[in-house]
């Protein structure tokens, strides 16, 4: 989860809690995506509301002081409420009540609820160009390190479109497009007896974008080369 992300806390044991993510859709829980998270990192206090959010639109961004010192780093797709800004930064608030700055160059700042970037393809193409050479993490969800479902989630909820969490239950959503009307932006599935276990975005002229295990950082490569073993699907997603 990213910094100011919702969730609904289900139960509580001892230093823990059970909570749902209903920005992140899934077949587990029809309230979203359920999780273990230390209570330490929770706050009841939502961020002061405003009509303006600054989405990072940087790989990660840094909240700084008033007087520019680092506070924390925060992954692309933070979505935080804008509560004034300068000529370089942008000053946003926090979980817990409390207020940070972000550069003005690392963010996008829209009306609330307006997504951040295009609902386009090649948009979407070029955020996740911005991943290349990242390293793996399974569960990643976020700049610091992805999963090949967790990538294709925050690249498209940074342009205002949500998908599931997990690559079977993204396999559902979208509109099935033939591998010869594929476009950018466009999702490939790979499943093996008949299972999905792997997803990816097309790219354009052939190639996909993947972060595929934990032996390959983020990538671009041919689906040409993809073995014959797997059994492919493609979903469109994009309006």
């Amino acid at each position: 989860m990213l910094l100011g992300e919702r969730v609904v806390v289900v139960s509580i044991a001892g230093g823990w809690a059970h909570v749902v993510v209903p920005d992140q859709p899934s077949p587990l829980d029809s309230r979203g995506y359920p999780v273990w998270v230390p209570l330490a990192q929770l706050s009841a206090v939502a961020p002061l509301s405003a009509d303006f959010q600054a989405t990072v639109v940087t790989p990660t961004a840094w909240l700084s002081s008033d007087s520019g010192g680092q506070i924390a780093e925060v992954s692309f797709a933070t979505r935080l409420p804008v509560l004034g800004s300068d000529a370089t930064r942008v000053e946003v608030g926090l979980p817990g009540g409390g207020t940070a700055w972000l550069d003005a160059s690392a963010v996008a700042v829209t009306g609330t609820g307006v997504a951040a970037l295009p609902q386009t393809g090649d948009s979407i193409v070029d955020s996740a160009r911005l991943f290349i050479g990242l390293r793996y993490l399974w569960s990643g969800t976020s700049g610091f390190g992805f999963d090949c479902s967790g990538l294709v989630h925050l690249i498209y909820r940074a342009h205002g479109i949500t998908v599931p969490r997990d690559a079977d239950a993204q396999a559902l959503v979208g509109t099935a497009v033939a591998r010869s009307a594929l476009q950018p932006g466009d999702l490939v599935f790979f499943a093996r007896n008949g299972a999905v276990h792997h997803v990816a975005i097309y790219a354009g002229g052939g190639q996909l974008i993947d972060s595929p295990d934990i032996a390959k950082p983020v990538r671009i490569y041919a689906l040409s080369s993809v073995s014959s073993a797997e059994q492919l699907t493609f979903r469109r997603v994009l309006p």
